[in-house]
């Protein structure tokens, strides 16, 4: 097989498919829509309080409600039908974010309010979450997905790069609680794409299948007895560590180790880095998992991760931070593509959005906010670049894990279960 050829022709197919392409869009439409919120929201809030306490409610609600919420939506999008449910979870996000610029412009909008509204918005987007990754194996065979999960990823963070750069230009001329109002909209468009999917995202559902709590154990037991699906969620767990103890800090570390101050044009090329980087490693991502097979492509890909991480923390200057940025954005997004595919790739149909779920739950739910609130702390007793390095072993103690653990002698080629 001629590898070199391969991906590219599997990529055009993917592409050339109406409802991969609109499960795509969908994906990407409604992160650009929250992309925005995520900018507006914390000044918006900042604004109507002048408290820096308040505006950081705004970034606890986000990782919140994967950990309240995560298993029993995980266990809902397996029992029911998944584009239903993403559908009624678009519609009532659109509803809920729509509540701020209304109450905005007659002019009745708390401090209450916004918290309210993004905590509810980010609780529906946990249980949209849950059926959408869940759905993307019912659209494409399993051996395609490193492919398609590519396409959401790179697809994804170009929108998360480009997107809160505009969102920033449009809030000194538009007020934050309009821009609000984009997010509605990519809510309603992201609904009318799913909706009009023709294939079904779900598989077959027991209706004599376990609900509730004994639900959630069949998950978790499936994860624990699975050596290959335990051990990429607590890579996951330690890869979004890093991510968000870079995330939290970029800026600050931008100004006291780059002297890149805001309002620079240096500091948007900084960003843009991150977005490029990703791009980039969710092309190499189909390529090396079918030449290597996911576990391997794992187990090359870490350690070059841990060594991008360091070197992070050893750039002094503009250019040498900019470089080091895209090449830890390459490898980051390579291995959060690989642990979801991987995870999608081994777990039964009836499982799949519990099990994914979980994934998130490790991921954004406790590593990337335990990373940002180490880092916080880190960079306000010690230099940015101290804490950079800190934070960044814990892509070191992930290759560790992943070279001492059984994936070492995982097959190849894993097995796919019975759907």
């Amino acid at each position: 097989m001629d590898v070199g050829s391969s991906a590219p022709a599997r990529r055009q197919r993917l592409l050339s498919d109406p409802d991969i392409f609109r499960y795509v869009a969908a994906r990407i439409v409604s992160l650009a829509g929250s992309a925005v919120t995520f900018i507006a929201m914390p000044v918006l809030i900042y604004g109507i309080t002048g408290s820096a306490t308040w505006t950081s409610l705004v970034i606890v609600a986000e990782a919140v409600p994967y950990l309240l919420f995560g298993l029993w939506a995980g266990a809902l999008a397996d029992h029911v039908d998944r584009r239903r449910v993403m559908v009624v979870a678009d519609v009532l996000a659109a509803l809920t974010l729509a509540t701020v610029p209304i109450a905005w412009w007659l002019d009745a909008l708390t401090a209450g309010h916004v918290l309210a509204a993004a905590f509810a918005a980010r609780i529906i987007y946990v249980f949209f979450d849950a059926a959408n990754q869940g759905a993307l194996p019912s659209l494409v065979s399993r051996d395609r997905l490193p492919a398609a999960n590519a396409l959401v990823f790179g697809g994804s963070t170009v929108a998360e790069t480009v997107v809160p750069m505009v969102a920033g230009a449009l809030i000194v001329v538009i007020s934050p609680a309009s821009i609000i109002a984009i997010d509605v909209l990519t809510f309603v468009a992201s609904a009318l794409l799913i909706r009009s999917i023709a294939r079904p995202l779900s598989g077959t559902r027991d209706r004599e299948a376990s609900t509730g709590f004994p639900a959630i154990a069949d998950g978790t037991r499936f994860i624990v007895r699975h050596r290959v699906v335990r051990v990429m969620i607590v890579i996951g767990a330690l890869v979004a560590f890093s991510a968000g103890s870079l995330m939290a800090i970029l800026v600050v570390w931008a100004d006291r180790t780059l002297d890149v101050r805001e309002g620079d044009w240096r500091l948007g090329v900084l960003f843009g880095a991150w977005g490029v980087g990703a791009v980039i490693g969710s092309f190499l991502v189909p390529r090396l998992m079918l030449r290597y097979g996911g576990v391997r492509a794992a187990l090359l890909v870490l350690p070059v991760a841990a060594a991008a991480g360091i070197a992070l923390s050893l750039a002094r200057s503009w250019l040498p931070g900019v470089l080091t940025v895209a090449a830890w954005s390459l490898f980051y997004i390579m291995i959060a593509t690989i642990s979801v595919t991987l995870r999608q790739q081994v777990t039964p149909e009836p499982l799949m959005s519990r099990v994914m779920t979980a994934g998130r739950m490790a991921t954004f739910g406790i590593g990337y906010p335990l990373g940002a609130f180490l880092a916080g702390v880190l960079a306000s007793a010690v230099d940015t670049t101290t804490a950079i390095l800190v934070c960044q072993l814990s892509l070191v103690i992930a290759a560790l894990i992943a070279w001492l653990s059984s994936l070492r002698n995982a097959p190849r080629v894993l097995d796919v279960p019975d759907d």
